[in-house]
């Protein structure tokens, strides 16, 4: 099956990154095109390719990799899904700069790391998600660590854990492939109802728990 990346920030280039040490391919994106990434898919070789947010758009699994700020506007627009499968990579949070009043809210738990939670209300990050891929089978993966982590799979004389949850067991079998692949030990927490909410920073019950299998 064909990857597309859709993002090349943190996620999408540590993504890129396990998959090409893999000798996985797929295309890597961004909004800034194809041009702007030549220096990252150098580092990563052949395995990696650039292309435009549409090119990424067209794979058979497209990992989103965007900050959430953007994800209704970057998603919206894109053609119909038509099955594919969609990795859900994205946390309802917002980045700001450490120097700035935010970085001194009392208000905030999460203001000395920088980030925000976004008001879902009462949903969880994939339920609104997916309402912005319509036709796509989403599975939640690849969110819930430290995006530095990503790029040790195997530590401690074992393997780190990556969590995914979904509603269709194929793509979910599909995504496991990846994860064991790259080197990681998968665990399924079931559906998006349930491992959705559990996996998604920043107060998932399982987010930023860095496991290892021995």
């Amino acid at each position: 099956m064909s990857i597309g990346i859709i993002g090349s920030g943190a996620l999408g280039s540590s993504f890129a990154r396990i998959l090409a040490k893999a000798g996985i391919s797929a295309t890597i994106s961004n909004s800034r095109g194809p041009e702007s990434l030549a220096s990252l898919v150098g580092e990563l070789g052949p395995s990696i390719k650039a292309g435009t947010v549409e090119e990424a758009a067209s794979a058979d699994i497209v990992l989103a990799a965007v900050r959430w700020v953007d994800t209704e506007s970057v998603f919206s627009r894109l053609p119909a899904w038509n099955g594919r499968i969609v990795i859900d990579g994205t946390n309802p949070v917002v980045f700001f700069d450490p120097n700035s009043p935010d970085a001194k809210d009392t208000s905030n738990p999460l203001a000395a790391y920088g980030i925000k939670a976004v008001d879902l209300g009462d949903k969880y990050s994939s339920e609104v998600f997916r309402q912005f891929v319509p036709g796509a089978r989403v599975v939640k993966a690849f969110n819930h660590l430290d995006v530095n982590v990503l790029k040790e799979p195997q530590v401690a004389g074992g393997q780190r854990v990556l969590f995914y949850s979904g509603d269709d067991a194929d793509a979910k079998a599909e995504i496991r492939k990846i994860i064991e692949a790259t080197g990681f030990f998968a665990v399924d927490l079931g559906t998006l109802d349930v491992g959705g909410r559990l996996a998604s920073l920043p107060f998932g019950a399982l987010s930023s728990h860095n496991f290892i299998k021995i």
